[in-house]
């Protein structure tokens, strides 16, 4: 039948089956899609399209990260699968590459032990495979990679309607992973690793000050600007920050616009700050000619930028030093959150200085309360419940 394309052009469009019926269910169902609008023809393949998505959309849109993560799933995890169907593909197919993809052991799929010298071989690659599976927050951001795509390929009009909206994410034959528990500073650890930095004069000790007294993420504090604070005002413009995509160190804004804040300054942020551009003018007259001037406030003894995987090794190498128990740089940021729910500061309050847009995101993942604080809760409605 002649159906009118997403172009406007009046194009000739076939359906095809084994028996009259069959033809006759599709030419109706046809017949219905061309009333409620234009048709297409011709459905691209799902590889093709990622791949042209991803150049097109993506990464003009969105973060270098974001793109560079996308690229990853569709490479990895849905162009293997799914590349050679058409968008169209229906909600089964969907399912069955999603449950498919939650059973398989990542290390046999992407080589990672064969990669390693024989000498070094220790599962997959020597038959001992180690079902190292992808978690429910992979699968989830895979999954909205994909749905990202076909909702762009509707408003293409190429397709009718997404069927990743109607896949569900299940880890199959097995019961779903808990949430583990992040890790989380006391406030007598907190002050424990910074009170061992200053001592040593570890050159982050101001970087530290800032990820665990106001929140900041990693990337935010390798990106401050010299200019970024104002000491008359007492407050630090959080706008711009430091990331490695792809091989390459950016120096970018923040990636939405709810990241960026101008947060007043507390007395131990603003000493530290104070502390960090006079080491930097030391290390500027220092370098002397072999100076390469970035404009940021945290750079190596010759002025380039700090590679975050340094700032990490530091951080580890401190907390060792410092013999508090070891946690991520970014749980650091999330110890400041719960401890500022111990003090009972309002979630309002912690969402402003976290920078979130969701409360949820704040309360659920944020503010972990110790187990202290919870047997002194407990212990509280015990005594009210006494009798």
């Amino acid at each position: 039948m002649w159906v009118t394309t997403p172009s406007g052009q009046r194009k000739r469009k076939y359906v095809y089956g084994l028996d009259r019926e069959t033809v006759h269910t599709k030419w109706i169902k046809l017949q219905n899609e061309a009333k409620d609008g234009p048709v297409s023809t011709a459905v691209p393949k799902v590889g093709p399209y990622l791949f042209w998505w991803l150049d097109e959309i993506v990464k003009p849109s969105l973060a270098p990260l974001t793109h560079k993560t996308y690229e990853t799933f569709v490479r990895v995890h849905i162009e293997p699968y799914l590349g050679e169907k058409e968008l169209n593909f229906s909600v089964r197919e969907g399912q069955l590459w999603m449950n498919k993809l939650a059973r398989t052991c990542q290390c046999c799929n992407q080589g990672k032990d064969a990669r390693r010298p024989e000498e070094k071989q220790r599962c997959c690659a020597i038959g001992k495979c180690c079902s190292e599976l992808l978690t429910l927050r992979s699968l989830n951001d895979i999954r909205a990679c994909l749905r990202s795509a076909l909702t762009y390929a509707l408003v293409e009009e190429l397709i009718k309607r997404n069927v990743m909206k109607l896949v569900k994410v299940k880890r199959s034959g097995e019961r779903q992973q808990k949430r583990k528990k992040k890790r989380r500073w006391t406030t007598a650890e907190a002050k424990t690793f910074l009170v061992s930095a200053r001592e040593d004069d570890d050159p982050f000790y101001s970087a530290y000050v800032l990820v665990i007294a106001m929140a900041m993420r990693k990337g935010e504090v390798l990106g401050l600007p010299t200019g970024a604070a104002d000491e008359v005002d007492q407050v630090l413009d959080i706008s711009y920050q430091l990331q490695r995509v792809g091989g390459r160190l950016l120096h970018r804004e923040t990636k939405t616009a709810t990241s960026d804040d101008v947060l007043p300054t507390p007395s131990i942020a603003a000493t530290a700050i104070r502390l960090r551009r006079k080491q930097r003018e030391v290390d500027r007259k220092e370098a002397d000619v072999s100076w390469q001037e970035s404009g940021l406030l945290f750079t190596t003894r010759h002025g380039t930028p700090i590679e975050p995987r340094n700032f990490n090794r530091s951080w580890d190498r401190r907390c060792e030093k410092a013999g508090v128990p070891k946690i991520t740089v970014h749980d650091g940021r999330r110890s400041c959150a719960s401890l500022l729910a111990e003090l009972n500061v309002h979630p309002s309050v912690i969402m402003r200085i976290l920078r979130h847009a969701n409360m949820r995101v704040t309360m659920e993942i944020y503010t972990e309360i110790s187990d202290e604080e919870t047997r002194k809760a407990l212990q509280q409605l015990s005594e009210s419940l006494d009798f």
